[in-house]
């Protein structure tokens, strides 16, 4: 794997909005929502994974002192089963255990595959929210981890 991981920046929305549609039409965030997301530099950390010159793949945390959020992780579809998104998890996980404690996260409860992936790296779910993704209406399962050695 030729994969490579660096900062988002507001040039790759393009890019980043293209992989949106593809994976989570029709609840996709929108081109604002990501601006708003990369000026919170304080609270916020979002990835690109870069294969030459395209975008693979995505991933942004939230993260404060008493706990972080998993906000958001997508590969392309051609390029899914690769572990790009085991690199982009892990890569927000080590984040994750610089800033707070604990990891919370909503995936659709139809993903089985993220799901397993979470599982892995030590999610346990915690709860349900039926009609989370809107307008889907999709459910979705809340998970938590909390960091390892603290």
């Amino acid at each position: 794997m030729t994969v490579r991981l660096r900062d988002m920046t507001v040039a790759d929305l393009p890019s980043v909005m293209v992989l949106e549609e593809e994976l989570f039409a029709p609840d996709t965030w929108t081109r604002a929502m990501y601006r708003d997301e990369l000026s919170q530099t304080d609270t916020r950390h979002y990835l690109v994974a870069e294969d030459g010159d395209d975008i693979v793949g995505y991933a942004g945390l939230i993260a404060y002192d008493d706990e972080a959020h998993v906000a958001t992780i997508g590969v392309a579809a051609g390029r899914q089963g690769e572990g790009i998104g085991s690199l982009l998890l892990d890569a927000l996980l080590a984040e994750a255990d610089r800033r707070s404690p604990v990891v919370l996260l909503e995936v659709r409860a139809e993903n089985e595959v993220a799901l397993g992936l979470y599982r892995r790296r030590g999610f346990a779910e915690i709860g349900r929210r039926r009609g989370y993704y809107q307008p889907s209406g999709a459910d979705a399962v809340v998970m938590k981890r909390e960091r390892t050695g603290a």
